[in-house]
């Protein structure tokens, strides 16, 4: 089993050869390119090692059968990805920060009517 930049290979008190995560300090960062799905790179310290994730993730042998730690890791991960999506998804809203329920319901309501401006006077227009 090769070694990668975020799995260290060490023995234990039976000799035997086993697999640990280096780090649980990895940072996520989502961002919105072209697409419609967002793209989520993960960092250790100032290196990218998303490569090494996907690789993790997509191996034939399942990550769990050798690494000792890797389920707390990939639902730390899995954490870290949920609240990197929310980040961006609140940074792209367009929903106003810090209101109450009554005035995001007011809200919600404007942006609907402003929506359906157009079709409120295509339809007043032609009658």
């Amino acid at each position: 089993m090769a070694v990668s930049d975020i799995v260290k290979e060490f023995e234990n008190e039976l000799g035997e050869v086993c697999y640990k995560m280096k780090s649980h300090d990895i940072d996520v960062q989502a961002v919105q390119t072209s697409g419609l799905a967002p793209v989520i790179t993960y960092w250790m310290g100032n290196k990218e090692i998303t490569e090494d994730i996907r690789k993790l993730r997509f191996s034939p042998r399942p990550p769990s059968t050798y690494i000792q730690d890797y389920d707390e890791f990939q639902s730390m991960l899995y954490a870290k990805e949920q609240r990197a999506i929310n980040e961006l998804y609140e940074r792209l809203s367009i929903k106003p920060k810090n209101m109450s329920a009554g005035k995001q319901i007011l809200w919600s309501f404007f942006v609907m009517i402003l929506a359906m401006l157009p079709l409120i006077i295509a339809i007043w227009w032609y009658k």
